[in-house]
């Protein structure tokens, strides 16, 4: 099964490591890290991750799993990704998103019409992307299926395995990723933050969001 996990400039890191980590492990799973050219792409934090298989390469694989950015906005310009997914996605078995990767979905047209979730920072310009919004953690909706903000990235992973290969392999590797999320703040989302964390955050991703 190929695993084409998605690289473009000023990606967010943790939206396709944790998926990586989530679904690479199985013995049928083949991950590619995928971009427009092979080599270094930095990401939005300075992080430098390795592309091994290039667009052209790897036209139609099993499984797309799609990053988002802080400097999404600028992502949304990259008509050589876009081309790309919009050729990939018919011949995939799944096509995934995390955090405000699902307005490049949305951008190639994929996501139309559909259910989908993203950062909170970047709701309203999904919607306006043609997607129905939704708040939800992870939303699956056919062969296409999104998560929310960074974090969700891994239980956007663990849901996935457990569509692919069945609810205790997934389970197992939750187990041997000792993913048991206890965080020291009850802050993670807008219903919890209160105005003043919002406000701030706010300012802070603005106009990057996501």
């Amino acid at each position: 099964m190929d695993i084409a996990f998605v690289l473009y400039d000023n990606l967010t890191a943790l939206d396709l490591v944790g998926p990586y980590e989530t679904l690479s492990w199985h013995p049928a799973a083949t991950p590619h890290f995928v971009a427009e050219q092979t080599g270094p792409v930095y990401t939005d934090n300075g992080l430098v991750m390795h592309a091994t298989t290039t667009f052209a390469d790897l036209a139609a694989p099993d499984v797309i799993v799609v990053p988002g950015s802080s400097r999404f906005v600028d992502a949304l310009e990259d008509t050589v990704l876009l081309d790309w997914l919009r050729a990939a996605h018919p011949h995939a078995t799944w096509t995934a998103s995390v955090c405000t990767g699902s307005t490049l979905l949305a951008k190639a047209g994929i996501l139309t019409g559909r259910p989908a979730t993203t950062h909170w920072g970047a709701r309203e310009l999904l919607g306006s992307l043609g997607a129905v919004v939704s708040h939800e953690r992870v939303v699956i909706d056919g062969s296409v299926i999104t998560g929310a903000g960074v974090s969700a990235g891994i239980d956007l992973g663990l849901t996935l395995s457990a569509e692919i290969w069945g609810e205790e392999a997934a389970r197992a590797v939750q187990l041997m990723l000792e993913y048991d999320p206890r965080p020291p703040f009850d802050s993670g989302s807008p219903d919890k933050a209160g105005p003043e964390l919002m406000a701030k955050v706010g300012q802070l991703l603005s106009p990057r969001s996501g």
